[in-house]
């Protein structure tokens, strides 16, 4: 049994040999499961909020306390950004449906910034509690790369850098302000 979206629609493929009671059953339980996947892979502006208090006690010692985390949809050539003056983190849309861990690492990176402007090897450092930190960061270089998207050398840290990111104050994000 399995399910996928084709568009606005979702395609349930169940074994021809259930009864139709067996049937209605299964797609209801199929459905409710994808459901529940999809709404844990787009969380809300609340749930990223809730997120980022609770990486921020695990992996920073509970030091950035950001006032505000939300989707924006104006990030093109960023995955977040912050404002450590105000303590706001914004968190691109197409980070929507990327493995929770991936988004998990915007976070950090962001909440980090909270703390310590730019890319320095005390920023890293912190960045570095997140155990998937190295991952999280190949893993978006690869969407970058698939996409056909610009790659740059940073020469400071020797870093690859995908879309828009550059090491100055912010990780893949916009200028605050």
């Amino acid at each position: 049994m399995s399910a996928y979206r084709d568009g606005d629609k979702v395609v349930v493929m169940v074994p021809s040999r259930l009864s139709k009671a067996e049937e209605e059953q299964w797609i209801a339980t199929i459905l409710e499961r994808l459901e529940e996947r999809e709404r844990r892979r787009r969380p809300t502006d609340a749930d990223l909020q809730s997120r980022a208090r609770d990486l921020s006690r695990r992996y920073l010692a509970g030091r950035a306390d950001p006032v505000s985390v939300r989707w924006v949809a104006n990030q093109r050539a960023r995955w977040g950004s912050c404002t450590p003056d105000d303590g706001t983190i914004r968190l691109s849309t197409r980070l929507r449906g990327m493995p929770s861990w991936v988004v998990d690492y915007v976070l950090v990176h962001e909440l980090a910034h909270l703390l310590i402007p730019g890319h320095g090897a005390d920023f890293w450092e912190l960045v570095g509690n997140y155990p998937k930190a190295d991952r999280a960061r190949g893993y978006l270089e690869g969407v970058a790369a698939a996409a056909h998207l610009p790659l740059e050398a940073d020469t400071l840290d020797d870093e690859i850098v995908a879309e828009g990111v550059r090491h100055g104050d912010d990780f893949p994000h916009e200028a605050a302000g």
